[in-house]
């Protein structure tokens, strides 16, 4: 049944690419105004966002490919660089959630006297970051953070992109304060704030997450409530591609 799928794929994609370019745009193009009209003026908008999440799936993955495997996002964004702005060399720092180990790289390839272990809960991940390019300061742990008992404190610990996952926020930060005992975070999450659409898509009841595993996007006084709930200070905070880049210490 598959490869019975993937000829009659290969086989449309062969005839629709003999189409011109600028008639194929015309066809795809009158197509979505004509699906996306209608009395119903909620119901022309759902459909709307539907094909908008379509294409950014499409963007996203032509940009990977474009990337040899990895993000654009990473270089164009220079969020790496946002972490290792309030790194010291020497600092011992816990990469959280550290995924295929691209941040966790950044900081040791920056910074040779720090010790920097990545922890993630999935096994096909951090075998990706494992057999990734290898530094003599950085090592990595597959456990579920919260349940970890780590032997020495750390000075710093980054978040990138994990609390939206979280259900219970506050407590998880808590837990990290105390296990880890470090004294920085750095944290970075997406900010519902980012586009007039997210409110709309919740106003229509349209899923406004950018990942379907997120639990929250944070408003602004959302996150700056539940970093105070955790007992942790913001002492910088920017707002930047859509995103909180906090920079907090504990109270």
């Amino acid at each position: 049944m598959n490869n019975i799928f993937i000829l009659i794929v290969n086989l449309t994609s062969f005839i629709w690419r003999t189409i011109p370019s600028p008639l194929r745009r015309f066809l795809i193009k009158s197509i979505l105004v004509i699906d996306t009209r209608g009395s119903n003026p909620v119901n022309g908008l759902k459909q709307s966002f539907f094909y908008r999440d379509v294409i950014d799936w499409i963007i996203n993955e032509r940009a990977i490919v474009y990337g040899n495997g990895i993000h654009p996002k990473h270089d164009l964004t220079k969020y790496h660089q946002f972490f290792i702005n309030e790194i010291r060399d020497g600092d011992s720092v816990l990469d959280v959630g550290c995924g295929y180990g691209a941040v966790a790289r950044s900081i040791a390839n920056t910074f040779p006297s720090s010790h920097v272990v990545g922890i993630d809960s999935s096994s096909e991940r951090l075998t990706q970051a494992i057999n990734s390019e290898k530094f003599s300061n950085l090592s990595y742990i597959q456990a579920d953070v919260l349940h970890y008992k780590f032997q020495n404190k750390f000075d710093v610990v980054v978040l990138s992109n994990v609390l939206e996952h979280i259900d219970d926020r506050v407590a998880f930060l808590k837990q990290l304060i105390k296990s880890t005992r470090a004294s920085r975070m750095l944290i970075r999450v997406p900010l519902f704030e980012r586009d007039w659409q997210m409110p709309m898509r919740k106003k229509i009841g349209v899923n406004y997450f950018s990942d379907d595993d997120h639990k929250i996007e944070h408003t602004i006084s959302e996150f700056d409530h539940e970093v105070d709930d955790a007992g942790l200070k913001i002492s910088k905070k920017y707002l930047i591609w859509g995103e909180i880049w906090a920079i907090c210490t504990t109270q």
